[in-house]
């Protein structure tokens, strides 16, 4: 499963899909972009200095011990400068082996396969030490030829197939725990992966353009996290480096183009935090990160010239403070925060040396009330310096482009239940929201999905609601979201694009999940629902994308065997074989299959 697939049904949540098992799957939560949302794996930032956004389909959940997302900030008090400063935070916490007394060694080995040549074997190895010391190493493979069938247009006489879609992605993940002490603890990762993927061309004339094009991926990088908790004392020191190498190449008949970005990247953060009296809490932290990105261009009449050639020091600081307290049977918590982000540029072959820097705020308050009742309230500031792809692409010299300056409001409420029958329990939340996003960079691709344009849209006013509902009684649970949004431009009153709906972005979208575990089985069903969209500023029919309705089912069961556990699960997504596009011209796959089996002992 990849980390895409398990924020599908998080309310406020847009998951933005590019197409087939190896389409970009980037995150975007109550309007504000994907690069707002700040993606960090055990607490250390996943970044990309070239596009800003991560990729959530190139990592997987095989070795993760649970996802989150928070919205507005996280909560913790040993948190990096930059989770203070993002928008939103998806984390993805590595499980830490566990093992029975006198166990050593656990292995786990899985194979799943699909429709369209897909195919993904994975092993777990981890492994104990001694007392203090354990390690897990985790590798996954993947391919799929990605043909599937799609109607080119709604009265088409019969279907045809995907073309130019195939995906391979090799990945090895490493991880070391180690306690040096009680409330001293190391723990480091080292990831590579390294994938290819074809490009498939867009619709056009109810014909898919041919397309040569394809990227090809290497990514390594190396971090360690060193944590030491005392009792009113806690601090911790983070350390990372990347490289990356990316490289597109278009073949098409009549063109040839080849394009080469190398990335590297150094990391580091130092948080602390200290129990200055029983109800106050002071909290630090400050982070460095240097990035440089080389990119070089080759044609069919031009051989290697450099195009972008640029350094990025980005510094950041953070004080927060969090107070809390009883009033009568009330609980409450207020927290507060100041945030410094300070980014230079530094261009080999330019003049131009952009420098943004700005101060953000955050402030929360949280009360606790008797029978479940929990009423919350935050504002929060966000701050985001244009990325190299949008400065530089093709080009040494940067864009005429502003940073975005994001302001995010929010009221809710959580009432949580537990009936009068044991193991009858459930949870509801409300949040209302207003953002408003300065300046708001958009995306939009050109004649393929590799070349995209920036624009900056100058203000954009989104008002929301998310609402979410559980409930669990014994061995069933259901869990359903629907999220509204009003998120519409409002930079000129002059313009023919304003009050319209930005982009890409549905006004009415939910889901919701329900499982049934028993003896024999246990059965799982899924839907996700996104309202209309539009493909461009302009909201008229020509740009309109249809509402769809995404549903699937799964099985599984495990197994207890003489030695170790077998486990099946089978699953059918898009049951209804609903033909949609997330990005107008690109179609989704129809219905199709998964069947996967692991191996524990």
């Amino acid at each position: 499963m990849q980390l895409s697939d398990a924020i599908k049904q998080m309310a406020g949540v847009t998951l933005k899909d590019y197409g087939g098992v190896g389409g970009v799957k980037t995150v975007s939560a109550r309007g504000l972009g994907s690069q707002f949302s700040a993606v960090t794996i055990d607490g250390v930032p996943v970044d990309d200095s070239q596009n800003g956004q991560v990729d959530l389909g190139r990592y997987t959940l095989g070795n993760a011990a649970y996802v989150s997302m928070s919205q507005g900030q996280e909560e913790g008090s040993l948190l990096t400068a930059r989770a203070y400063a993002a928008g939103n935070v998806l984390n993805m916490e590595t499980a830490q082996p566990s093992f029975w007394p006198g166990e050593r060694t656990k292995l786990k080995a899985g194979m799943e396969a699909g429709s369209f040549g897909m195919a993904s074997p994975t092993l777990l190895w981890q492994q104990r030490w001694g007392k203090r010391l354990s390690t897990s190493l985790w590798a996954n493979y993947l391919y799929c030829r990605g043909d599937y069938p799609f109607l080119p247009y709604e009265s088409a006489p019969e279907k045809i197939r995907r073309e130019h879609s195939a995906v391979w992605m090799a990945t090895v993940d490493g991880n070391l725990f180690y306690t040096l002490a009680e409330g001293n603890t190391l723990s480091a990762k080292v990831h590579w992966m390294s994938g290819e993927h074809e490009l498939p061309g867009p619709l056009h004339l109810h014909s898919q353009a041919p397309s040569g094009q394809s990227s090809d991926e290497q990514l390594a990088f190396a971090q360690a996290k060193w944590k030491v908790e005392r009792e009113r004392w806690r601090w911790q020191l983070l350390g990372k480096v990347r490289g990356s190498h990316d490289a597109f190449l278009d073949t098409t008949p009549g063109t040839f183009q080849h394009n080469d970005y190398r990335q590297r990247e150094g990391y580091f953060s130092a948080s602390a935090s200290h129990d200055l009296t029983p109800w106050l809490e002071l909290n630090a932290a400050a982070d460095a990160s240097l990035s440089h990105l080389l990119g070089r261009q080759q044609t069919l009449t031009t051989p290697w010239q450099p195009q972008t050639d640029v350094t990025r020091r980005n510094l950041a600081a953070a004080a927060a403070a969090r107070t809390h307290f009883a009033i009568g049977k009330a609980k409450l918590d207020l927290r507060a925060n100041l945030v410094l982000t300070d980014i230079a540029d530094r261009l080999e072959n330019g003049n131009h040396r952009p420098h943004y820097q700005r101060l953000t705020t955050y402030l929360s308050a949280m009360a606790t009330l008797g029978g479940g009742t929990t009423l919350r309230l935050f504002y929060k500031e966000s701050y985001r310096a244009p990325n190299f792809g949008e400065l530089y692409f093709f080009q040494l010299m940067a864009k005429n482009l502003r940073p975005e300056h994001a302001r995010q409001l929010n009221l809710g409420a959580t009432q949580a239940f537990y009936g009068q029958r044991r193991g009858l329990s459930g949870e509801v939340t409300v949040d209302v929201y207003y953002n408003r996003v300065s300046d708001k960079l958009v995306a939009y691709p050109l004649h393929s999905m590799y070349y995209w344009t920036t624009d900056n849209l100058g203000r954009v006013d989104i008002t929301g609601l998310d609402a979410t509902a559980s409930i669990r009684y014994e061995a069933f649970s259901l869990q359903l979201n629907y999220t509204f949004q009003h998120a519409v431009d409002r930079s000129d009153e002059a313009s023919k694009f304003y009050g319209h709906q930005i982009a890409y972005t549905p006004r009415h979208s939910g889901g919701g999940s329900a499982r049934w575990e028993s003896r024999w089985v246990n059965l799982g069903l899924t839907a996700m629902v996104v309202g209309k969209r539009y493909s461009n500023q302009q909201n008229i029919e020509k740009w309109s994308l249809p509402a769809y309705c995404d549903l699937g089912l799964a099985a599984d069961r495990k197994f207890d065997l003489p030695v170790g556990t077998l486990g099946v699960r089978a699953q059918v997504m898009n049951l209804l074989g609903v033909q949609y596009e997330v990005v107008r011209s690109y179609p989704m796959m129809g219905r199709n299959w998964r069947l996967g089996m692991t191996y524990e002992f």
